[in-house]
């Protein structure tokens, strides 16, 4: 780690502390969801390990906004789903970054607290994009996720946690599956994020009692079974619950 953040550009180190907060930054879990494996995008660092995506506050702009931007720049998307979870602030969270003797003194060197932010995205849409700390910039299966930067597998562990958690209080489903979807692929974008099993009847009896489904003439074709009906969600109700909640829970 000791060589990594010397490759960002001079300038940037130099100037940085002019346009962004010092002490604070923002990191981004980016789920995807494809071929019935939760996905999150991950960086390679240029000299180093894995990490997640994150980036600096400019001092003009909001956290939700820096968010948004770093976002962006990584997967080309806009109007993406995200919520902020969680803030680590652990005073040893970044030990050792700044062993290089050309780092020591700036503004980089500084203790920085980060806001955890989760999105999620259409898989197929994604254009993934490196920034200037790394050279790779690829979707991993969130069960092989490597040994990441710093505190970054704990930052993605409270970002499941917290995913699961709104589960019970929000829908998901319309950024993650595509705009026309079958129910054994909505119950299983479910049974993915919660890491267990779902009765099949209970499920779709809940999901359709939630009134956020519109169900389709078509039907899915090319399996082994019979062919499942496709659905859509109904996105003014879809938005409202997100807004409001789930009566009930789910």
């Amino acid at each position: 780690m000791a060589k990594i953040l010397p490759l960002i550009d001079a300038d940037f180190l130099r100037h940085g502390q002019d346009h962004y907060l010092r002490h604070l930054s923002v990191d981004c879990v980016i789920f995807g969801f494809h071929e019935n494996q939760l996905k999150v995008l991950l960086l390679k660092w240029k000299v180093g390990p894995w990490c997640l995506p994150g980036g600096f506050v400019k001092k003009a702009e909001s956290l939700q906004d820096s968010a948004i931007r770093t976002l962006h720049e990584r997967t080309a998307l806009k109007n993406i789903f995200l919520q902020q979870f969680y803030a680590f602030g652990h005073p040893l969270r970044e030990k050792g970054k700044a062993r290089d003797t050309k780092l020591r003194g700036t503004w980089l060197e500084d203790r920085f607290v980060t806001i955890g932010y989760y999105a999620l995205v259409d898989y197929s849409k994604v254009k993934p994009h490196p920034d200037m700390f790394s050279d790779e910039c690829t979707w991993w299966d969130i069960e092989s996720v490597p040994e990441l930067l710093y505190d970054h597998n704990e930052i993605l562990t409270k970002a499941l946690e917290a995913l699961r958690l709104d589960l019970h209080y929000h829908p998901i489903g319309y950024n993650l599956l595509s705009k026309k979807f079958t129910m054994p692929e909505l119950q299983k974008l479910y049974e993915t994020i919660l890491a267990k099993p779902v009765d099949r009847r209970n499920f779709q009896k809940k999901i359709l009692s939630l009134k956020i489904l519109v169900r389709l003439k078509e039907r899915k074709t090319g399996g082994a079974h019979k062919s499942p009906y496709l659905y859509k969600f109904d996105e003014a109700k879809y938005r409202k619950a997100l807004r409001e909640g789930l009566a009930g829970g789910f």
